[in-house]
C-alpha cells in the first residue's frame, strides 16, 4: 500500500511496529536488507565506522550531526566494504573540506550501494532505541518519493534479527593472508615496522586497525578466516594468536570457534582477544553471553582497569556481553563500563590468556586502551 509522502522526501526509515521516520535520500537509490537499527555517539570517524565489519547487519543512527565534511579516501577503510546496511544522520551529509578527500560520502555509497537518510530528528531515534530496545528496521531512498509502507514495516518485523544470527564467516577472509603494515601518522602514512614475534589473528571481521596495531607492536601477522580449526592455526607455529572482533551473535559464532580456540589453549599459546574475540575466548573458558538492549557504539565510552584502578575512554561497538556471573573460577574479571557496569575485559593466568569487550586499537577513537598490545607482546616474551 503505498502512502502520501511528506514534501520534499524521498526517503524513508520504517522500524517494524510501523514507525516511520521520513527524511531526505543520499547514497544508493533503493531498499536496505532488513537490519537492526543501532545509535553511535562518535563524534569523528564515520568512514572508519561504516566500514568497521562489527556492524554488518545493522543501520547505523549518527549522533553526531557534521557526517561528511571530511569526505572518503582509501587509507581511512577498516574493510574493502562497508559492512553496515544503512545511516541516519539529522543533517545532510556536507561537502568535504580536507586535504586527504578523494571522494565525497554520497558518491562513496553509491560506489557501495549503500543507501542513507538525512533530516531525520536523530535525537528521537536515539531515545526510542534507548527506551524500547534496538528495533528491526528498513531503509528505503526512492527518487519519486513513492513508498509501500506496509510492506517495508513488514519486511522489518518478518526479519529473526542478530539473536542466534553467525555473521563472522560472512566478513572474515576466505584465504590465509600475510599483513605487515603499521599504523598510520601524519608524517609518514603507514609505518613500515620492523618485527620479532608471529601472531595468527584469527578474522572474524577483523578491523584493519587492529592488524596495523599488532604490526606496529612488532609482530608479523598472518590472518586466517574464522572458520580455521586448531590444526590450521598452530601450524604456523605462533608466538601469541589474536581473536578479532566482528558482527552476529557470538552464541551461534561459538559452534565452530570454541573448539579451535580450546585446541590453542591445550598447546599453551598466549592469546589476547577483543570484541567478538572476548566474547568467543570468555565461552571457551566456560562462560556464556548475552543481548544487550541497546549495545554500546561509540568512542566515550569509560571503563575501569580494575588491575590498575584507571579509566579508560574507549571505543566500542557490540551488542552483546559476556555474562560474569557465568564465570568458572581461575577466571578474573579485569575491567568493567562505567556506564552500566557490564564486563569489559577477563583473564586467565593458568592458561596465559586475556581478552577486552572494547576497541584498544579504536580507530575511530582515542588512544588510552593501546598499551594492551604490549602487554600481549610481553605475555607473548
Amino acid at each position: 500500500m503505498e502512502t502520501d509522502t511528506p514534501p520534499g522526501a524521498t526517503a524513508a526509515l520504517v522500524l517494524a511496529d510501523g514507525t516511520v521516520f521520513w527524511g531526505r535520500g543520499f547514497g544508493a537509490h533503493g531498499t536496505s536488507k532488513p537490519s537492526e537499527l543501532c545509535f553511535s555517539t562518535g563524534m569523528t570517524g564515520y568512514q572508519e565506522t561504516l566500514t568497521d565489519p562489527s556492524f554488518a547487519g545493522q543501520i547505523i543512527t549518527f549522533t553526531f550531526p557534521h557526517i561528511g565534511n571530511v569526505g572518503a579516501n582509501d587509507e581511512d577503510l577498516e574493510a574493502t566494504n562497508i559492512a553496515a546496511r544503512g545511516l541516519v544522520t539529522g543533517q545532510d551529509p556536507t561537502e568535504p573540506s580536507n586535504y586527504r578527500a578523494t571522494s565525497n560520502l554520497d558518491t562513496w555509497l553509491k560506489k557501495q550501494n549503500v543507501p542513507g537518510i538525512a533530516g531525520v530528528d536523530t535525537r528521537a531515534v536515539t531515545l526510542r532505541i534507548r527506551d524500547l530496545g534496538a528495533p528491526n528496521a528498513v531503509l528505503s531512498y526512492a527518487v519519486d518519493g513513492k513508498f509501500d509502507l506496509a510492506a517495508l514495516a513488514a519486511t522489518a518485523a518478518a526479519w529473526g534479527g542478530l539473536d542466534g544470527l553467525d555473521l563472522a564467516r560472512e566478513v572474515s577472509c576466505t584465504q590465509s593472508y600475510e599483513w605487515s603494515a603499521g599504523t598510520w601518522s601524519w608524517e609518514g602514512g603507514f609505518a613500515d615496522p620492523d618485527t620479532s614475534k608471529l601472531v595468527v589473528a584469527v578474522d572474524y571481521g577483523a578491523k584493519r586497525n587492529i592488524l596495523r596495531s599488532l604490526a606496529s607492536s612488532g609482530c608479523k601477522v598472518i590472518v586466517v578466516p574464522a572458520t580455521s580449526n586448531a590444526e590450521d592455526i598452530l601450524r604456523h607455529k605462533p608466538d601469541g594468536v589474536f581473536l578479532s572482533n566482528g558482527p552476529g551473535d557470538p552464541a551461534a559464532t561459538a559452534e565452530y570457534a570454541v573448539p579451535a580456540i580450546q585446541g590453542v589453549m591445550a598447546a599453551g599459546v598466549p592469546i589476547f582477544g577483543i570484541c567478538l574475540g572476548h566474547q568467543l575466548l570468555a565461552t571457551a573458558l566456560g562462560g556464556k553471553t548475552y543481548k544487550l538492549e541497546r549495545g554500546h557504539r561509540g568512542a566515550n565510552q569509560p571503563v575501569q582497569d580494575l588491575t590498575t584502578g584507571k579509566v579508560e575512554i574507549t571505543s566500542q561497538n557490540h551488542g552483546f556481553a559476556v555474562d560474569e556471573a557465568s564465570l568458572p573460577e581461575g577466571v578474573d574479571v579485569t575491567h568493567k563500563s562505567l556506564f552500566d557496569g557490564s564486563n569489559e575485559g577477563i583473564a586467565c593466568k593458568a592458561k596465559r590468556v586475556f581478552s577486552v569487550q572494547y576497541h584498544p586499537e579504536a580507530s575511530p577513537g582515542p588512544s588510552d586502551s593501546s598499551y594492551l598490545f604490549s602487554r600481549f607482546v610481553e605475555m607473548m616474551g
